[in-house]
């Protein structure tokens, strides 16, 4: 996964252009990859496609002609979207275009302009104050013109056409928690799933930030009512503990389950947070129209570390054994959505004889087989029709995959009955 965020940290990103192309080709060589354009113009939901933005070079040169800001050496200079320019301009006017960190002097910021036509660069502190000529030229090669917006889409088949959908922008250039750390974990997702036997399908969803998602919503209304759950990925390559903010809804399976996993709270950390309007494009897919069951996790929470949206998002600031603890924690809440099911004890009038279908240990002393066999009687006791296995993993304290287990062990030895 870090190899990989590396291999895309380079390239310009923005919500439309050839750099969101070559990041789903990229993705498209690890997993099998549909990739969509939508023509500029094209009316979505509430909005319009955009024109669609390319760069190739920025600079601001001082009077001996040297490079004082390269948009070679860092893409973050130029701000987003901004329009082409080739000028001579004031030291005051260049101001008014300029975004730096005071409180952060050796970061450069990333801003953008998608939906009012400017320009500008970004900086460091320290270079804006070393700005003392009473001119520079200033050059933007970019284009803005009528094109496409690209996303991307990969589905994983389950038994059911019930979907789970896993989310995550590929609108941001060089930053690697906010944006490549959430392509890289669901690249691996992907490919890890389609190893395995499940019962959802699972729909990867790689678009824009914000548009992107609203373009893809309002070409699938026949897919969203089949999304059951759904996570956005974000911020999720950094070694801080996990943030977990719930769906609109506050009380859906995938809240409870990311809940479940996560502890919520305790030695480990994490956190479960409610829902708010204001992140990633988990508040399209909640939207009140749409009203999908879709969570956002985390590790730092978005806007509230100090390398966000800098330079400081680096590929140093991303661990691997931070994407993998977040892969791993994936696989444990999708393992809740795959088997949280409710089953009917079939021999209900008091405990069945576990030692004569040789579940019930013959002699005492081996703890392991004590907290299996607890289990299998947690299950038993609870499994009225009305409990689902995770309500019995939250009650009985034990981890869902030996709840899991103990089910699995009573239905083949005819104890239980699934319901629906």
């Amino acid at each position: 996964m870090h190899e990989l965020i590396s291999e895309l940290y380079p390239i310009c990103r923005s919500i439309t252009g050839d750099g969101v192309r070559q990041t789903l080709e990229i993705v498209g060589r690890e997993i099998p990859l549909d990739v969509s354009e939508v023509p500029t113009g094209t009316s979505v939901l509430d909005w319009t496609v955009p024109r669609e933005w390319n760069i190739r070079d920025a600079w601001i040169k001082d009077k001996g002609g040297n490079r004082i800001v390269d948009f070679r050496e860092c893409n973050l200079h130029v701000v987003s979207y901004s329009t082409p320019i080739h000028a001579t301009v004031s030291r005051d006017e260049l101001e008014q275009h300029l975004y730096s960190l005071p409180d952060q002097p050796a970061w450069v910021p990333y801003r953008t302009s998608y939906y009012q036509e400017t320009w500008g660069f970004c900086l460091s502190e320290n270079q804006r104050k070393a700005l003392t000529d009473d001119e520079y030229e200033v050059c933007i090669d970019s284009d803005l013109s009528d094109g496409h917006l690209t996303y991307g889409e990969c589905v994983v088949p389950g038994s059911s056409e019930r979907e789970v959908l896993i989310s995550s922008h590929v609108c941001h250039p060089s930053l690697c928690n906010d944006n490549l750390a959430g392509i890289a974990v669901a690249v691996q997702l992907a490919r890890r799933l389609r190893a395995a036997g499940l019962r959802h399908t699972y729909r990867f969803v790689f678009a824009p930030g914000t548009i992107g998602a609203i373009t893809w919503l309002a070409r699938n209304r026949d897919v969203t009512p089949r999304i059951d759950h759904g996570l956005v990925l974000t911020c999720v390559g950094d070694p801080a503990p996990f943030t977990y903010k719930k769906s609109r809804r506050g009380d859906a399976p995938i809240d409870r389950a990311a809940a479940y996993v996560l502890g919520d709270g305790g030695v480990n950390g994490n956190k479960v947070v409610g829902f708010h309007p204001y992140g990633y494009d988990e508040r399209q897919y909640c939207s009140p129209g749409f009203d999908l069951g879709v969570g956002c996790l985390m590790r730092s929470h978005h806007g509230q570390f100090p390398e966000y949206h800098t330079s400081a998002d680096d590929l140093d600031f991303v661990r691997p054994e931070a994407l993998t603890g977040t892969v791993e924690t994936c696989l444990r809440i999708i393992e809740v959505l795959e088997h949280d099911v409710r089953y009917r004890n079939l021999s209900p009038y008091g405990e069945p004889q576990l030692g004569k279908r040789g579940l019930y240990r013959s002699m005492g002393g081996a703890p392991d087989a004590k907290t299996n066999e607890l289990a299998l009687l947690w299950v038993l006791n609870q499994s009225d029709g009305e409990n689902s296995l995770l309500d019995i993993a939250e009650r009985s304290g034990l981890d869902f995959t030996l709840i899991r287990w103990a089910a699995g062990t009573l239905f083949d030895h005819e104890l239980l009955e699934p319901i629906g």
